[in-house]
């Protein structure tokens, strides 16, 4: 949307909700002495009138303009204070649809209905509930945003040769590093990494948010990232520098060729539409990387028939694909000898549930494939929910996952 009208009309929505919100607290302070009243007023609408500045001054000034650290706290408070405000106003709609009825249950039995008005009790009660997710979600920046898992996958390929059996993978995704405010933690992260001592590491796209500069602070956390077989990567959607405006279109295309640098100096063997040979006891395996390769709003970029050009002789064939939607719109109805894709991109929307082998998130609803592994006759597809964050700077049961498989 353009930011002519982006911006009009999501201060529109929030002062909407907000209004909505209010109605709530002025009702749960009404008995309380008129400075308390003054004071939950001013706090009230001097925050929405903060956010609404901050959201002006970020949609009007440059993405620099607005150093890390504020950038990413600034998004954090507006996202508790949407979804805190979202949880208020449900419990509310129950309540006034409920008074909305009794109203014309009285006016049925013309009874007078203008004495139901919305009880204090009820009010307190909503700001109750909306400090749930308030404390979830704040909770979510301190502790989950960090909190890497390793989820070890053993993978059956059909047909795979004994010289690649018990060929171990680690995959990480969706790195983000203009989101990162914690350099120990993510660090710690790649010791996690390093000490499975896998034989080949996979990165399934998305290195930076927007600008390659992104990967300057952390340079020399990520390009510890080694294996003995190599570090093949590819490109996710937020590589390319589409979510920014640029000075010119020379100034775009020189921000992915230094991201594409950044790559190489990490030691990563960045696949553009190609692909690489394991070779052992006279075997190949192919590793093919695709650029982006997404549906409606993510674009296409990549080009499989190209990357898959010449794997012919590969016994296995693992592809690397940032955006799972690509494996059913083309792998699974074209390409039916690549055995497994490794995909990221969902982030399992950083937010949701996972308690063993149940799995829930609003990602669901929106990718086929959203984390985890999947199969369809012979294919599998196994989606990371990716090492960092976007937007919201933490996780909620939905943890940054290191993958790391054993082939079998």
């Amino acid at each position: 949307m353009n930011k002519m009208f982006f911006v009009p009309f999501i201060s529109i929505v929030l002062i909407a909700l907000d209004y909505y919100v209010w109605m709530a607290v002025k009702t749960a302070f009404r008995n309380a002495r008129q400075s308390i009243q003054n004071t939950a007023k001013y706090t009230f609408w001097g925050f929405t009138i903060f956010i609404l500045l901050g959201i002006i001054s970020y949609n009007a000034l440059p993405l620099h303009a607005w150093k890390n650290e504020i950038r990413i706290t600034f998004m954090a408070i507006v996202m508790i204070s949407v979804i805190t405000k979202l949880f208020i106003i449900i419990f509310l709609l129950i309540e006034d649809i409920t008074r909305f009825f009794r109203w014309g249950t009285k006016k049925v039995l013309k009874k007078d209905p203008s004495a139901i008005s919305r009880h204090e009790f009820l009010s307190q009660a909503a700001l109750a509930v909306g400090a749930v997710p308030a404390a979830t979600f704040a909770f979510g920046i301190i502790s989950g945003a960090h909190d890497y898992t390793v989820e070890h996958i053993p993978l059956k390929i059909k047909g795979l040769p004994s010289a690649f059996k018990g060929l171990k993978i680690a995959q990480i995704s969706d790195i983000h590093t203009g989101s990162f405010f914690n350099k120990t933690a993510v660090k710690g992260g790649v010791e996690m990494l390093m000490r499975e001592k896998a034989d080949v590491v996979f990165f399934t796209g998305d290195l930076v948010n927007n600008e390659s500069k992104e990967v300057q602070n952390y340079f020399d956390v990520f390009n510890k990232v080694k294996a003995p077989l190599g570090v093949f990567s590819t490109l996710g959607n937020h590589d390319y520098g589409d979510y920014v405006s640029w000075s010119s279109p020379a100034a775009k295309k020189q921000n992915l060729k230094d991201l594409m640098k950044a790559h190489e100096l990490m030691g990563w063997d960045l696949l553009m539409d190609e692909h690489r040979f394991l070779e052992e006891s006279g075997e190949k395996l192919a590793i093919i990387g695709v650029q982006n390769i997404g549906l409606g709003r993510f674009p296409w970029y990549g080009n499989l028939e190209k990357a898959h050009k010449g794997t012919e002789e590969a016994s296995a064939k693992l592809l690397l694909s940032h955006d799972p939607n690509h494996w059913n719109a083309e792998v699974t109805k074209k390409y039916h000898d690549i055995d497994v894709a490794f995909a990221g991109h969902t982030h399992g929307t950083q937010f949701g549930v996972k308690i063993a082998e149940m799995r829930w998130s609003p990602a669901q609803y929106v990718y086929k494939q959203w984390a985890g592994l999947y199969q369809e006759g012979d294919q599998q597809i196994y989606v990371n929910r990716g090492y960092g964050y976007l937007g919201y700077p933490g996780r909620v049961g939905m943890p940054p996952e290191i993958s790391v498989f054993t082939l079998s």
